[in-house]
């Protein structure tokens, strides 16, 4: 029987032949190119000719702020800003309305460098045993002052007496390079209405 670590639960999807690209710093990227008027334009749209840190005494390069479930009417905001924040979310158990239609929103900062391939990784189990896990694409962003975001795409909470439940979820954010940017744990509990 082979030995079971939870750490291989929720790793990203590789896709066949893709290898990502050799990492390169800031300033190796500013002075590919130099010449090429597109790839100027490209590069400026990614915020690579922005050496200004947002957070210097952060050494993150991505700082996740938020993650936003949105159902409509009722928005609820994971603060993961920081260790003590996300420290509080696993005294905190999420309440989702069974049936209800929601999206994630995360807000984060990237800083120092750029960031190739960021994804979202979500695993949902109920009594110990996974029952979802999601993959979402984020994409690949350069050091920025503003507050990023992505939306993802709308979802639908189970619904029924089998489904009514507490869950635990591990949510995580990670690169093309392998790099976690943020892992955590919380709770949700699908009830027949959102108290």
């Amino acid at each position: 029987m082979s030995q079971h670590n939870e750490a291989d639960d929720l790793v990203p999807t590789m896709t066949d032949g893709y290898k990502p690209g050799e990492k390169k710093d800031l300033s190796e990227l500013q002075n590919l190119d130099a010449n090429d008027e597109s790839l100027n334009k490209w590069k400026a749209s990614l915020g690579l000719n922005q050496a200004e840190i947002m957070f210097p005494d952060d050494p993150r390069t991505v700082i996740v702020k938020s993650l936003v479930l949105d159902a409509g009417g009722h928005k609820i905001e994971m603060d993961v800003s920081s260790s003590e924040k996300i420290a509080e979310l696993k005294d905190r158990t999420i309440v989702i309305k069974e049936g209800a239609e929601y999206f994630f929103k995360v807000e984060f900062y990237v800083q120092r460098e750029v960031v190739s391939g960021l994804k979202f990784l979500q695993q949902v189990k109920r009594l110990g045993l996974p029952v979802d896990k999601t993959e979402g694409m984020c994409g690949s962003y350069g050091p920025k002052k503003e507050l990023q975001e992505k939306v993802f795409p709308l979802a639908t909470a189970p619904s029924g007496m089998m489904a009514r439940g507490t869950y635990t979820v591990r949510s995580k954010f990670v690169d093309d390079d392998n790099n976690c940017h943020l892992e955590w744990n919380w709770t949700m509990k699908i009830k027949d209405d959102w108290k």
